[in-house]
């Protein structure tokens, strides 16, 4: 099979396609033929040594990415064989990632994709959607699990609500009934949030974003989805409600963190970080299992008239795909890995 591999952090130059042996899946694993491998900021990280330490001799990367089930391990139902699937979390802790024409994973990390909803939608659904779900439901007063009507009467806010984790924010806060501001930087990115399903967008550059949002929310946002928290957290404290919650998944810019203790104090304001690696698996498996809800709701849709403009790459250009994401891309990038 081809895949893409890399024997040492760097570059995207690292990467390389090579000629891999067909992988056997092991007991409680399935062998998944990808259709499409999504392509995450963390998968890049991983590669360039920031995210974390590389611990196998050679990696083939990418968490995200669907496909079709075609071999099933020792205790795995075999009717699974055949199954759409799209995958979460694959090379998290091993070293065979989604960039290859075949992949293997632990049965629970390949999820049921319905007829109806296209690969491009499954390679776009892990990182983004799981880190949009944990984001949504660490309140101290809010829903642990996601479903229509679990965010009503609530306020949203996505910072940076064009990038896939705010996207996927906006969709599914939507979805629960939640009212949903996006904080933008111009018309394009205003455009992309409100065709993802904001019902307000927010000029942060422009005029008093604050007094903007506060006439949206007078109470106050109950949630805020945070991207960019050196840069934003004034902005987030001077309209967050009472014992809201500002979930941070991103510090985009690098911007150090100044800490208004007496506001925060005063507002009794909870601040979640998230990562999906040690977020446990309860958090994950309840995310899983909200999200494929929302996938058959059709409540995730992808593409530019959905809000979140597909950039695509065909394996051997994986490298390519990288260089985009890292520059800082509005959308997803996809490598499309089988025709």
């Amino acid at each position: 099979m081809k895949a893409i591999t890399y024997r040492d952090n760097g570059g995207p130059e690292v990467l390389r396609l090579v000629d891999r042996d067909l992988p056997t899946p092991g007991p409680g694993e399935v062998r998944v033929r990808v259709a499409v491998s999504g392509v995450n900021p963390t998968d890049w990280q991983a590669r360039a040594g920031i995210a974390h330490p590389k611990r196998f001799p050679e990696v083939t990367p990418h968490l995200d990415g669907a496909g079709v089930i075609d071999a099933a391990g020792e205790g795995v139902d075999q009717e699974r064989v055949g199954e759409r699937v799209w995958l979460l979390m694959a090379a998290a802790g091993r070293p065979t990632g989604t960039a290859a024409e075949f992949t293997v994973v632990p049965a629970a990390q390949a999820v049921p994709l319905p007829d109806e909803v296209s690969f491009d939608i499954g390679a776009s659904l892990g990182v983004p959607a799981l880190t949009a779900h944990r984001a949504l439901t660490v309140a101290e007063d809010g829903p642990r699990r996601l479903a229509p009507g679990a965010l009503d009467g609530r306020v949203v806010l996505a910072a940076g609500g064009a990038g896939a984790v705010g996207h996927a924010v906006i969709q599914l806060a939507r979805w629960a009934g939640a009212t949903v501001i996006g904080t933008i930087s111009g018309p394009h990115k205003a455009r992309l949030a409100i065709a993802a399903g904001a019902h307000h967008v927010v000029n942060y550059r422009e005029g008093d974003p604050a007094a903007d949002i506060r006439k949206i929310a007078p109470d106050g946002v109950d949630i805020v989805a945070e991207v960019a928290l050196g840069a934003n957290l004034a902005l987030d404290l001077a309209v967050l409600r009472s014992r809201g919650t500002i979930s941070v998944y991103a510090n985009d810019g690098g911007r150090p963190v100044e800490l208004n203790v007496q506001r925060a104090m005063v507002l009794n304001t909870r601040f979640q970080f998230l990562v999906l690696y040690t977020a446990g698996p309860q958090a994950r498996a309840a995310a899983v299992e909200d999200i494929a809800a929302a996938v058959r709701d059709g409540a995730l849709p992808v593409g530019e008239r959905h809000g979140l403009p597909l950039i695509r790459f065909p394996l051997d250009s994986t490298a390519d795909a990288h260089r985009t994401i890292e520059n800082g891309v509005v959308g997803k990038v996809l490598v499309d890995v089988a025709p």
